[in-house]
């Protein structure tokens, strides 16, 4: 039984019942929603002076919250984005807590009436062709590992998954065939299959012929036959940018992350005339508005649709009345 205005219960409940049992959130959504309040529970026992399981459910006002995420902007140098995320996680508990704990509806409301922060809305980052060839060529392909690197990274651009997903990936979920196949476990509990090149369908088949026999092993294990964690992929992709750099100066400087690779993947597609609803299939997004975001940002197809359109042959002159006219207007 949960005692009534008692804060680590609750918390409890929320993760054990109702994430895990009520809603079966994937495991990706229960880590972020823990890492909140783990930074959540360290900033209540310096602000309230309180051991975590000991702190009550009004320890946990509007107030508090508010300078919460006042603490991950200004000490944490989180992101809005961050924030914003971290907020989603707490509403989450509290429309729970709304459930359980009807008579605190009061401070419940005023904790859900805390706004979103805005965002300026950047441009996505993307590579172009002949940088994201380059990367690819940067592993050295006379050695094991760079064998491996090669073939995640051509993965990546092939199917613009999520790191979460090539990390997770297993020999299995790719069936070899006329047209090689991988089978992702995306986002949100969602099931996609993505074609493959037939070079990356070559090198795949290359490369796992180096592995063991072991089906449900992982496709790119880590030094001791793991999976590779999400630093471990972003490592790779450090280490192909630091390679690459020399040869591909426009390298330099750019911020190239897991994700920059899935937007490239999904603006390459763009660029060759696909239709934004198959990339949204593709990418495994949930909705086709997310791809917006490539069509704002890519400048080809913005020439392109400019180039249909022929500027005037003739400069536009300014209207001006003859004296007639003039005349009968100063008449009036």
């Amino acid at each position: 039984m949960t005692t009534v205005g008692t804060l680590a219960p609750l918390v409890q409940d929320f993760f054990a019942q109702h994430l895990l049992g009520y809603k079966r959130s994937s495991p990706q959504t229960v880590a972020a929603y823990r890492d909140t309040f783990r930074l959540l529970l360290a900033f209540l026992k310096q602000l309230r002076g309180r051991e975590p399981s000991q702190l009550r459910l009004d320890d946990v006002d509007a107030t508090s919250i508010l300078a919460f995420l006042d603490y991950l902007e200004t000490d944490r140098k989180n992101s809005i984005r961050s924030r914003n995320a971290r907020l989603a996680a707490v509403r989450s508990f509290f429309r729970f807590v709304a459930f359980r704990e009807p008579a605190h509806l009061a401070l419940v409301s005023q904790v859900l009436a805390i706004p979103i922060k805005r965002e300026d809305q950047r441009l996505v980052g993307y590579l172009t062709r002949q940088e994201m060839e380059a990367l690819l060529a940067a592993p050295d392909r006379t050695q094991r590992v760079g064998r491996r690197d090669h073939a995640l990274l051509l993965t990546m651009y092939n199917t613009g998954a999520r790191v979460s997903e090539i990390a997770a990936v297993l020999r299995s979920q790719v069936t070899f065939g006329n047209t090689t196949l991988l089978a992702l476990h995306g986002k949100g509990r969602k099931d996609r299959t993505v074609p493959l090149w037939p070079k990356t369908g070559r090198i795949l088949s290359a490369w796992f012929a180096e592995l063991d026999n072991a089906p449900d092993s992982a496709a790119f294990p880590n030094a001791r036959g793991g999976h590779l964690t999400r630093d471990g992929v972003r490592y790779i992709l450090d280490q192909a940018v630091t390679v690459a750099t020399p040869g591909c100066p426009s390298l330099r400087g750019k911020t190239i992350s897991p994700h920059v690779l899935r937007h490239t993947t999904a603006m390459h597609l763009l660029q060759a005339g696909v239709d934004c609803s198959v990339i949204a299939l593709w990418l495994g997004y949930e909705s086709l508005e997310t791809t917006h975001i490539y069509v704002e940002a890519d400048l080809v197809t913005k020439e392109a649709a400019l180039s249909k359109l022929a500027p005037p042959q003739t400069a536009v002159r300014r209207f001006k009345p003859d004296d007639a006219l003039l005349a009968f207007l100063a008449n009036l």
